[in-house]
């Protein structure tokens, strides 16, 4: 009788935490996490947008008629694709990606698409992961992402040394998105480590595009690669944030509930401190970029701006119960924001260009 007369009293306490919870995570907010953080400058987030036009062309099938192209085009030229392989091709091991000569910036760029829902191969790869299952540099990787970087390296590196020795001051720039931005975080520390592979090219030439990356590194990684790799987070996306495990959010992806109790159990029994002092623990990578468009309690979208930072504390820690949370995930949205974001920034800084122009010149006549 007694445990009987027990149960509604532990469904009452769990239902009171539940709703303890759901009324945190429902005033908690995108714009919490990078308020604190400086904007980031025209300069440095100029690459953004040419690289999502540029992932957004691997998943077309013929460059030459796209389909997905964005207003105005890719703004790239086919004809500089010179090597491109398909699932066909990488055989599961890795998604699919293209090398693209860029003569106009200088650059060589290697770009990987992010997860196709209808794919069995890329599943294999995101959730082929355990907690502290790899080591790598000293930190924490994920496993099934690593090995595809492996894959894609093996595959590449004589090919991009080729490139590299007839064109010896390129940049080279490894750029993706979702699945493919977390494959290229963990390549672009691979090709750093094994330079020589790709002709000593210097540290500085190496840079990483991370669109909407996937938690694929422990946190002394993420800030010691932060000066090569750059990570790219629209508002509210769901997948920098999400540490529950990809296998139980893939599972529970037609059970939003089932989800969101699972959250629960695990927020409400383990105490945040233990859980972010575990070394173990994988975070977005390297340098966060993040667009910031829409306000809490306001209506509709706002110009966008751009926050940066290589935080330590707060890192994308918390999901956000957004009805945009998995829109902003999508590399369309994000090219257009990215875009968006850029053409503030530079607005910004004619602006601003204009004001110490007059400034000198009501400077000079005064004097």
């Amino acid at each position: 009788m007694s445990i009987i007369c027990g149960f509604p009293i532990l469904e009452g306490v769990y239902c009171l935490a539940c709703a303890r919870w759901l009324w945190k995570k429902c005033l908690y907010s995108a714009g919490n996490e990078s308020e604190h953080w400086g904007l980031a400058t025209a300069e440095e987030f100029e690459p953004v947008p040419r690289l999502c036009r540029l992932i957004l062309s691997v998943y077309e099938d013929d460059l030459h008629n796209p389909i997905w192209a964005p207003p105005g085009g890719y703004g790239i030229d086919p004809d500089n694709v010179i090597l491109r392989k398909d699932y066909e091709e990488t055989q599961g091991h890795a998604p699919p990606y293209l090398i693209y000569l860029d003569h106009a910036n200088a650059d060589i760029v290697l770009a990987i698409r992010g997860l196709n829902l209808a794919k069995e191969s890329d599943y294999a790869v995101l959730l082929d992961n355990k907690l502290g299952q790899t080591k790598f540099d000293g930190g924490y990787v994920h496993n099934g992402l690593l090995k595809a970087a492996k894959w894609v390296f093996d595959e590449e590196c004589e090919f991009l040394k080729e490139l590299l020795d007839r064109y010896p001051s390129y940049t080279l720039t490894f750029a993706g998105h979702s699945l493919g931005a977390g494959v290229v975080a963990l390549l672009v520390m691979i090709a750093v480590q094994n330079r020589g592979k790709l002709g000593n090219i210097e540290r500085k030439q190496i840079r990483c595009y991370a669109i909407a990356p996937a938690r694929c590194m422990s946190l002394n990684l993420a800030v010691r690669y932060a000066n090569i790799i750059n990570s790219i987070v629209l508002q509210d996306d769901f997948l920098p944030r999400t540490t529950t495990a990809l296998e139980d959010v893939f599972t529970s992806l037609f059970c939003l509930p089932c989800l969101l109790c699972l959250m629960c159990l695990k927020d409400t029994c383990t105490l945040e401190e233990k859980i972010l002092k575990d070394p173990r623990r994988l975070y977005a990578p390297g340098r966060l970029y993040h667009i910031v468009e829409r306000k809490p309690f306001r209506i509709g979208r706002f110009p966008p701006v751009v926050r940066t930072a290589v935080p330590v504390d707060g890192r994308f820690e918390h999901l956000v119960l957004s009805c945009n949370a998995t829109s902003d995930h999508t590399i369309i949205w994000i090219e257009r924001e990215s875009q968006k974001a850029l053409d503030v920034s530079f607005q910004l800084l004619t602006s601003s260009c204009g004001v110490i122009v007059v400034s000198k010149y009501l400077l000079h006549i005064r004097f």
